[in-house]
């Protein structure tokens, strides 16, 4: 008899290919009541038409109490987010007090501006994260000065915060090709009771709302059932593009983002006010 043959071996489909996803969180989101907001994408520095070497600020925001406006060129951040002047021989900030409102427009007034003239254009275009400076500082709080004047802040001290709720907008100075600035927000906080956030943009959190919105639009569906609306949010690439429930089933086979594929750190549902205005 000739030498035997020994039995074939036999490999299982995809043997050491399949990797068990690893285990992510699934938190909650916590409802924080902003009082008071700046609308980043209207911010615009001006030339002051009666002092052409000043530059003004303005920009609309909403706010549900009263409360003041402070703007710092070259801000620099100090304990429990307030503010100081890092150049006050240059520029002193003062609080302007406004009423509450919706869509209201902020301007500085006519020679109360600064002459950016006296700063390089990288100077302004670029933070200084590890000063905790920024080129434009936007510091909205909630506990209004007396309405009936301004107030000026001493030299080397920071602006004293009365207020437990307050929104900073952070932000540098580019610019364009007609030689005109343009003010790109880098960050905006919120100071409330104590504890800083930091506001982050979740995408797609604008079509989640469940309520009156046109059936044949999907935008307000989870993107792997196409029926629940979606709650929930991976992180860090902020995509609301979940129900919960398909949240928790997609964790048990895949741990990436649905939309763009990028590993998923962390999942957040969020309940969005259904509610709508009379």
């Amino acid at each position: 008899m000739g030498p035997q043959i020994p039995p074939p071996q036999v490999k299982p489909h995809n043997s050491g290919l399949f990797q068990q996803p690893r285990y992510v969180d699934h938190n909650h989101a916590k409802t924080i009541k902003n009082v008071v907001n700046v609308n980043k994408a209207s911010i615009q520095v001006v030339a002051d038409e009666n002092n052409l070497d000043s530059h003004l600020v303005s920009f609309t925001f909403d706010a549900v109490v009263d409360g003041s406006i402070t703007i710092f060129y070259f801000g620099k951040e100090g304990q429990n987010c307030t503010f100081m002047p890092a150049y006050p021989e240059i520029y002193m900030p003062r609080k302007i007090p406004f009423e509450k409102g919706a869509g209201q427009k902020f301007s500085q007034a006519s020679g109360t501006g600064i002459d950016l003239g006296f700063f390089e254009l990288d100077q302004l275009s670029k933070p200084s994260p590890e000063e905790d400076i920024f080129p434009l500082v936007i510091f909205a709080e909630a506990c209004p000065p007396p309405l009936s004047t301004s107030t000026s802040q001493e030299p080397g001290k920071p602006l004293p915060t009365m207020s437990t709720h307050a929104q900073i907008t952070e932000a540098v100075l580019e610019k364009d090709n007609a030689g005109h600035f343009q003010v790109k927000v880098v960050k905006q906080i919120l100071w409330i009771d104590g504890t800083r956030y930091e506001l982050r943009e979740i995408y797609g959190i604008a079509n989640s709302d469940s309520k009156g919105f046109d059936e044949n639009d999907s935008g307000t569906e989870c993107v792997i059932c196409m029926s629940e609306p979606k709650d929930t949010a991976v992180l860090p690439c902020r995509h609301m593009c979940l129900c919960s429930g398909c949240a928790k089933e997609l964790m048990s086979r895949s741990d990436t983002c649905p939309i763009c594929r990028q590993p998923i750190q962390e999942l957040m549902e969020i309940k969005v006010n259904k509610s709508h205005p009379e």
